[in-house]
């Protein structure tokens, strides 16, 4: 079924967001930009990728719908030579599928699903691409992701389908009020202590993070610190030679989240921050809250508690992250 690309007489131009990797994002913009380059010029749609040293990058598509439909098949089929050229060293014998995220605003998503599920069960049965619509909105946005998968030839059919759905629903009963749209957040730099400063590596530079340094000074105070007289990534003054123990926190699931942070960055960063090895217990069933265990030397655990106190204090009195 292909859109109405008339209404009204007016050439209808439609903007449609991906989500991705920066994997997949380097693929796409390709050796000094030249895959992307190729894109626009073939496909004659507008190809913008977000800036930032993100985990995820958007990648915004816009033009007439035939435009943004070549846009598209000329993506899937990149990321389709990719899987091929991964398998070529591979041992895996089936090829797995080739995967993109589309970003929806939440207010159109009720209608791709449709009444008891039946409009995305017709995309499905009628494109044999399987596709997901999140059941969250994306963090501190009024957008879902929508998840397709298959060949690439399915994933044009779907994606065809998917903006008729998106253009009836704009024509007919445009969304009340403003969608905010999901940004992706940076990814934490890797931070080093030295000479009571604290550094953030930002390329081949340490630059000074005068927040950090604070904390670093503070979590000093809470701790009996041997000082090294070296540098060394994580807080210096971590005695190696001090025998580990174990210590253990329950923390309640609706704070948990602001302990772990977007894909593991809080607690990875609070476990390099620290020196202590900390893991966080898997959700009990009838259990609200969830059990942390924090391994390492007097020090690492101290560090860790006023570290983990922190986020909790931050969050509980409505700072926002720290």
């Amino acid at each position: 079924m292909e859109p109405k690309v008339n209404e009204g007489g007016l050439n209808v131009t439609l903007t449609i967001r991906l989500l991705m990797h920066g994997k997949e994002v380097g693929s796409i913009i390709g050796k000094k930009g030249e895959t992307v380059k190729k894109m626009r010029e073939e496909s004659g749609a507008r190809i913008n990728i977000s800036e930032g040293n993100c985990p995820e990058r958007i990648v915004t598509i816009t033009g007439p719908t035939d435009a943004i439909f070549k846009a598209f098949a000329m993506i899937a089929f990149k990321f389709e030579e990719d899987i091929d050229n991964s398998m070529t060293n591979s041992t895996a014998t089936s090829k797995p599928p080739v995967t993109l995220r589309l970003v929806v605003p939440a207010s159109q998503c009720g209608s791709l699903i449709g009444k008891g599920g039946s409009k995305i069960k017709e995309i499905r049965e009628s494109t044999g691409a399987q596709v997901q619509v999140a059941g969250d909105m994306l963090p501190n946005s009024t957008e879902r992701a929508v998840t397709i998968s298959g060949m690439p030839d399915a994933i044009i059919q779907c994606v065809k389908q998917i903006c008729v759905v998106m253009l009836e629903v704009e024509y007919k009963s445009p969304p009340k009020g403003a969608t905010i749209p999901y940004r992706p957040k940076p990814a934490s730099a890797p931070v080093i202590f030295a000479g009571g400063q604290a550094y953030t590596i930002q390329g081949q530079y340490a630059i000074p993070h005068p927040d950090l340094t604070k904390l670093h000074q503070l979590a000093m105070q809470h701790t009996p610190f041997t000082p090294l007289g070296q540098t060394t990534p994580g807080f210096p003054g971590m005695d190696a030679n001090s025998p580990a123990s174990t210590h253990e926190l329950a923390i309640p699931n609706d704070l948990i989240g602001c302990i772990i942070g977007r894909q593991g960055s809080k607690i990875n960063e609070i476990r390099q921050m620290s020196g202590a090895q900390i893991k966080i217990a898997n959700a009990a069933e009838g259990s609200t809250e969830r059990q942390i265990t924090i391994t390492g030397s007097p020090a690492n655990i101290s560090l860790a508690q006023y570290l983990i106190n922190a986020r909790l204090t931050s969050e509980v009195s409505g700072m926002g992250p720290l």
